[in-house]
């Protein structure tokens, strides 16, 4: 391998995804040395671009959604890596999103503020969209709770991601006749940011209240797309820079020699990043549904759960027994989750210090927040900080392989 490696990069950088990858390839370029880099802005190719070969690259990194693409790929011979995934190819290894991992985490999320009624709206065609739904569905059943899937209409044969998720917006109105025939409240998946923003619009156009009636949860956390929409959309965040970083090391040691990895390998998702559009627990019980939302609206008060019976008119014990049936959690334990949400927030949204978050989140004492913190997220708050950051040598250790 020469002194300073050429390498190709079909990313697209029009996407969240891809943005966050070439993060991560630069930060292992910026910490591991000098690459020469071939990148276009734009739609990625269906075919290689005619100069490719001619540049005499090293390896290659890329999103490579045509058969024929890889197919080519594959004849020129160089260490490659896939970031698409969707097509095996012998000796190009495969990184991907741990897709099983995004859908529970999702249900999970759900079925913390009290959903029973979940179903799931993605893109027919799309291969990861097919993914989610087929584990959304497996994972929902076994809860015990019902599911309901609405799924495009199928596309043309050969017909690419982008144009897929654009011919979405000619089935929201179908989309909100699904809605509106199910039971409420529900609580929705979509199989990515930009489908959300169709089941968001769809609600809008039968009326259906968000997130009262129906919450709304992307994948993507497309930061851009999430406060575009009305209300802002919750999502949940992926790891695309740990992929880019750790596709660039791959790669690094591929063009040494190193032979590849036969697997696929996996990155699980970060977090859920909440917003307006799960702003809402689905509880039936009137003085449970009125406490919620005073430990809500009074969190950062020094607050406890006396004070809470004593806001709704119940007894202290009759407060408890009726959080347990409603949510299945006591009403001390729904107050933490509500600090430590807002803990969240405060992490990702601003620069303030412990100390500080501590305070607005309306604990006693910033070690007992830290140490709730870290026993409930498995991170401290300044991993968690860094995570959302974007820090790749800080973002969750190796990926893991599919075998």
């Amino acid at each position: 391998m020469p002194n300073t490696p050429r390498v190709v990069l079909l990313v697209q950088s029009g996407s969240e995804f891809g943005r966050g990858a070439l993060r991560g390839i630069g930060s292992y370029i910026q910490s591991h040395g000098h690459w020469i880099v071939f990148h276009r802005v734009g739609l990625l190719p269906e075919r290689l671009p005619p100069d490719v070969k001619s540049w005499r690259p090293n390896g290659m990194i890329g999103q490579f959604q045509t058969p024929a693409l890889l197919q080519q790929v594959q004849r020129m011979g160089l260490p490659t890596i896939d970031l698409f995934s969707q097509y095996g190819c012998r000796g190009i290894p495969r990184f991907s999103v741990d897709h099983a991992a995004i859908t529970k985490m999702a249900v999970d999320y759900f079925l913390e503020l009290g959903y029973q009624n979940l179903a799931y709206c993605g893109f027919r065609g799309v291969y990861y969209c097919e993914r989610r739904c087929a584990a959304f569905v497996e994972y929902v059943r076994e809860q015990g709770c019902s599911v309901e899937v609405f799924q495009s209409p199928r596309p043309e044969s050969g017909s690419r991601v982008l144009a897929i998720e654009s011919a979405g917006v000619f089935d929201i109105e179908q989309m909100g006749e699904w809605l509106s025939s199910l039971p409420r409240p529900l609580a929705v998946m979509a199989g990515t940011d930009m489908r959300a923003m169709h089941v968001l619009e769809a609600c809008s156009l039968c009326g259906l209240k968000v997130p009262d009636d129906v919450a709304v949860l992307g994948v993507g956390n497309d930061e851009v797309l999430c406060n575009l929409a009305d209300p802002p959309l919750t999502s949940i965040a992926l790891r695309p820079e740990q992929i880019g970083f750790e596709a660039a090391a791959l790669l690094d040691r591929m063009m040494r020699g190193e032979q590849p990895p036969a697997e696929e390998l996996l990155s699980g998702p970060l977090c859920v990043v909440s917003r307006k559009s799960t702003n809402s627990l689905a509880v039936s019980d009137p003085k449970v549904h009125e406490a919620v939302n005073h430990i809500r609206e009074n969190y950062a008060r020094k607050l406890s759960v006396l004070r809470v019976a004593k806001h709704v008119g119940i007894s202290r014990s009759t407060l408890q027994r009726r959080f347990v049936q409603a949510l299945g959690r006591s009403p001390h334990e729904e107050l933490l989750r509500v600090q430590l949400e807002r803990v969240k927030e405060l992490l990702r949204d601003t620069d303030l210090p412990l100390t500080r978050i501590s305070e607005l989140a309306g604990f006693n004492y910033p070690e007992c927040m830290m140490k709730l913190f870290k026993r409930k997220t498995g991170k401290t708050p300044g991993e968690f900080r860094s995570q959302l950051r974007n820090g790749p040598d800080k973002i969750g250790g190796p990926l893991r392989n599919t075998r």
